[in-house]
């Protein structure tokens, strides 16, 4: 082949690789509709992929479940990097993301990021044996690991619900520090190890700028709000409950796990990988608050 010949073949390649789109997962969820609208931003095309398809402004709706692989053919057509959010409340996603993620290498995917969490690492429990496995799947990927959502604190979250309607931040985390952050960030951050030319291939610890206690966070809230705001601790087994009175209890266990793990310190940490990919410093807690503060006004 003839250097015009090797340099026509890499245009090509690019070209082709630049009309196959972008496929997100949970299009409608707290980073998904995130991710999807900033790729869309940078002139990407967006696969929105949901179990009830939503049109976005500038994405292709495209129904996924991930319990009926029958839907995963039409989600993988056309698109050669996927943003992965594991199925919500599955004590095992890696029995069925596994299946699809093989699919996914086969119909040309060649970029997976996967959202999975600062409490879970690679080969540990739920999300952990995807992203374990997700090297030996993809040549390019990522695993974006975020401590707490800011965003727990907002909305049909929760914590939001205990605030509005006790007054409290309702934890088995003790004093233990945790470095909260913006579902923006995560987005941003996923946007860049979807996009940039070389792919992260690494897991990546995502906080915010501070390690807060919840009793931290109750005392930001009261001094945004000018509501007062507790945080009020729970045994492990109180929290367990909680949370088996609506979801199942092997979750349910799991997740306050989550919580005895904060009081011993296992989250009270930060990282700098969101200004180090993103070139801007992570929200603020208080900058989140006062963000729905002003939300919430407008409404």
């Amino acid at each position: 082949m003839t250097t015009a010949h090797a340099e026509h073949a890499e245009h090509a390649d690019q070209a082709t690789r630049a009309a196959r789109g972008i496929l997100v997962i949970g299009a409608t969820g707290t980073t998904g509709r995130r991710v999807a609208a900033a790729l869309v931003a940078e002139g990407h095309r967006v696969k929105a992929a949901g179990r009830t398809p939503t049109p976005q402004p500038g994405t292709e709706p495209v129904r996924f479940d991930w319990n009926e692989p029958g839907t995963w053919t039409e989600a993988l057509d056309g698109v050669d990097r996927v943003y992965l959010i594991p199925p919500t409340g599955s004590p095992d996603p890696a029995e069925v993301m596994l299946p699809f993620l093989r699919q996914a290498r086969g119909a040309g995917v060649r970029r997976a990021v996967l959202l999975s969490s600062s409490a879970i690492p690679a080969g540990g429990p739920a999300v952990g044996r995807v992203h374990e496995q997700l090297p030996d799947l993809f040549e390019e990927w990522a695993v974006l690991r975020p401590s707490w959502f800011m965003q727990n604190f907002a909305g049909p979250a929760p914590h939001a619900r205990t605030i509005r309607d006790d007054g409290a931040i309702l934890t088995a985390s003790g004093d233990g520090r945790v470095g909260f952050i913006d579902a923006e960030d995560i987005a941003a951050v996923a946007v860049r190890a979807l996009t940039d030319e070389q792919a992260p291939n690494t897991d990546l610890i995502l906080t915010g700028p501070q390690a807060l206690s919840y009793a931290d966070v109750a005392a930001i809230i009261t001094d945004v709000t000018g509501r007062p705001v507790v945080h009020r601790q729970l045994t492990f087994e109180e929290l367990r409950d909680r949370w088996a009175a609506r979801i199942p209890l092997e979750f349910a266990t799991m997740l306050a796990a989550m919580d005895r793990a904060i009081a011993d310190g296992a989250e009270d940490r930060t990282s700098d990988t969101v200004e180090r990919l993103t070139g801007r410093p992570p929200g603020t807690l208080r900058a989140f608050v006062e963000r729905e503060v002003r939300a919430a006004a407008r409404h």
